[in-house]
């Protein structure tokens, strides 16, 4: 069992930078890939960035150039540095966890406004 526990989330004007972390406990010698999806009121959770044990990272095209992943394998944590941020940025954001044997935890969220 792997156990994700977010934080950082919070109410920033368009344009403000915020970051996310998400620290992992348990069978944290399991996770293979960590990362973070993000779902608005309406709509279905989507992919923001993951990032791979080995280093390859996968960012969704609404996000690229303005969103940073990060992973510190020593703390078995990972981050989200989001900047330039947009109204349509605003969600809640689920930090994702997926292990060697492909099986897939998540955090509790944490909610981004973006909002003058």
């Amino acid at each position: 069992q792997v156990q994700l526990r977010e934080s950082g989330g919070g109410l920033v004007q368009p344009g403000g930078s915020l970051r996310l972390s998400c620290a992992a406990s348990g069978s944290t010698f399991s996770i293979n890939a960590m990362g973070w999806y993000r779902q608005a009121p309406g709509k279905q959770r989507e992919l923001v960035a993951t990032k791979t044990n080995g280093g390859s990272t996968n960012y969704a095209d609404s996000v690229k150039g303005r969103f940073t992943i990060s992973r510190d394998n020593a703390k078995n944590t990972v981050y989200l540095q989001m900047n330039s941020l947009k109204p349509e940025d605003t969600a809640v954001y689920y930090c994702n966890a997926v292990t060697l044997n492909r099986r897939t935890y998540w955090g509790q969220g944490t909610q981004v406004t973006v909002s003058s």
